[in-house]
C-alpha cells in the first residue's frame, strides 16, 4: 500500500489536468488555474514522497511522465490554441473547422503539446538532468502560457495584453516556447545540494526576484520571471564556461 501513495498523488495530478481541460473549454480561467496549481503541487510531492518513503520505481517514473503529458503538455497547448483562435476574432472552441473560412491557425498551438512530449521523453533518458535542466521544464512553460491567458483576460488595458492579442505574436511565441522545451541549453534547477550562497547564488537571486515580482505585479510578472530565469541560467553557464 505504501508504494501506491506517490502513484496516487501522480494520479491526482492527472485528474486535475483533465479538469483543467474542461475549464478551458467552458471559458473558466479561474477554475483552470486552480486545477493546474493543484496539479503542480501533486507533481512536486509525488517524487518527494516517493523518495521519503524509499519506494521509487520505474512504474512511478513512467506514470509521472504520462500525467505530466496531459497537465503540462495538452493543457498549455489547448490554452495557446484558445489564445490564437480568439486573436483572430473567433470563439473557442470553434463550432467547426473548415478551410473555406481560412486556415485554422489555432491548431499551431498544439506544437507546444507535441514538443512537450519530446521534452518529457528526453528528460527520462538524459542523465545530465539530475542537478540541472536541459530545455525549459514543462511545468514552467505551462505557467508561462497560463500567464498570457490571465493577462489578456484580467488586464486587457495592460500594454502586454495588446501585444498578446496579435495572432502572429502568439504564433511566434508558440514557436519559441516549443523550441525552448527541447533546446540543449543548460538551465537552473532549484535543487540544493547545500545552502551555500556561493554555490547557489543564481538560485537565490531567482527565488528572491520571483517573490518581489509576484508581490508587486502578481500574474503580470510571470513572463518577466521566466525571462529572468533564462537570463540567469545563461549567465551562470558563461561563468562556469570561463572557469
Amino acid at each position: 500500500m505504501k508504494k501506491q501513495i506517490p502513484n496516487l498523488l501522480t494520479a491526482t495530478n492527472l485528474f486535475f489536468g483533465m479538469v483543467a481541460m474542461v475549464f478551458i473549454f467552458i471559458d473558466n480561467l479561474t477554475g483552470a488555474m486552480i486545477a493546474v496549481l493543484i496539479s503542480l503541487v501533486m507533481d512536486f510531492f509525488d517524487g518527494f514522497v516517493a523518495r521519503m518513503l524509499k519506494v521509487q520505481g520505474p512504474i512511478g517514473k513512467e506514470l509521472d511522465s504520462l500525467a505530466d503529458m496531459v497537465t503540462f503538455g495538452a493543457v498549455p497547448g489547448m490554452v495557446m490554441a484558445r489564445l490564437i483562435h480568439e486573436s483572430t476574432g473567433g470563439l473557442f472552441p470553434p463550432e467547426q473547422i473548415t478551410l473555406s473560412e481560412g486556415f485554422p491557425w489555432f491548431l499551431l498551438g498544439f506544437l507546444i503539446t507535441i514538443l512537450s512530449a519530446f521534452r518529457l521523453a528526453k528528460f527520462n533518458l538524459d542523465e545530465r538532468q539530475s542537478d540541472a535542466f536541459y530545455g525549459v521544464p514543462t511545468p514552467a512553460n505551462t505557467i508561462l502560457i497560463f500567464s498570457f491567458w490571465m493577462i489578456t483576460e484580467w488586464r486587457p488595458d495592460f500594454w502586454l495584453s495588446n501585444v498578446l492579442n496579435n495572432t502572429w505574436v502568439l504564433i511566434g511565441i508558440t514557436a519559441i516556447a516549443s523550441w525552448l522545451l527541447v533546446a540543449d541549453i543548460r538551465l537552473l534547477a532549484l535543487k540544493f545540494k547545500n545552502f551555500s550562497v556561493a554555490d547557489n547564488l543564481f538560485r537565490y537571486i531567482l527565488i528572491g526576484s520571483t517573490v518581489i515580482l509576484l508581490a508587486i505585479f502578481q500574474h503580470v510578472g510571470i513572463p518577466f520571471i521566466i525571462l529572468l530565469y533564462l537570463a540567469l541560467s545563461l549567465v551562470e553557464n558563461m561563468m562556469k564556461g570561463s572557469n
